[in-house]
């Protein structure tokens, strides 16, 4: 410890590892290659510090809001497709991590529901988002995240280039 009783050094923090102090890192999922590897290194990371993998997907709004039966309709079978996309990474996330990963599904805009969500769950610790290597840029929701809403943010964001293969995953988690 330092000379100055304000100061702490990271030995005075509490553990990742322990109990509800356990590193929480949440995903946005959606069907890009991309946030495949976003997943595959936020288990990584989950496995090796002892912390635990959170999903989350976000229906956005459709255009049928005139016509309510047909958009009713289609809002059920998004959803449907939403549920089987979440189940379908979380087996994989818990093959990866080694334990169950939390479930998270909202309707909305995407960047509002992701800050909505980091701001109501305290035990998320950390986003990790998958960026696009194509010439059209990283991504919107990173565009927006790096841009006019990092001010919102109350914990890191770990951008993963989406062209890391598994070998390079492994070399860094």
């Amino acid at each position: 410890m330092s000379a100055d009783p304000s100061e702490k050094s990271f030995a005075d923090y509490p553990s990742a590892t322990t109990g509800s102090e356990r590193r929480v890192f949440l995903v946005v999922v959606d069907d890009t290659e991309e946030m495949e590897v976003a997943l595959r290194f936020a288990c990584g990371r989950a496995a090796h510090t002892g912390g635990r993998v959170a999903l989350l997907h976000v229906l956005e709004p459709n255009d049928f809001q005139n016509w309510m039966a047909v958009g009713d309709l289609m809002r059920q079978e998004s959803r449907a497709e939403a549920e089987k996309l979440l189940q379908r990474y979380a087996a994989k996330a818990q093959d990866w991590s080694g334990s169950t990963p939390i479930l998270f599904l909202r309707e909305g805009q995407r960047h509002d529901e992701l800050i909505r969500l980091i701001q109501e769950e305290p035990a998320i610790s950390i986003l990790v988002l998958g960026a696009s290597t194509g010439q059209g840029g990283p991504g919107p929701l990173i565009s927006a995240l790096t841009g006019k809403l990092v001010g919102k943010l109350r914990i890191p964001m770990t951008v993963v280039p989406g062209n890391l293969s598994d070998s390079d995953i492994a070399s860094i988690v």
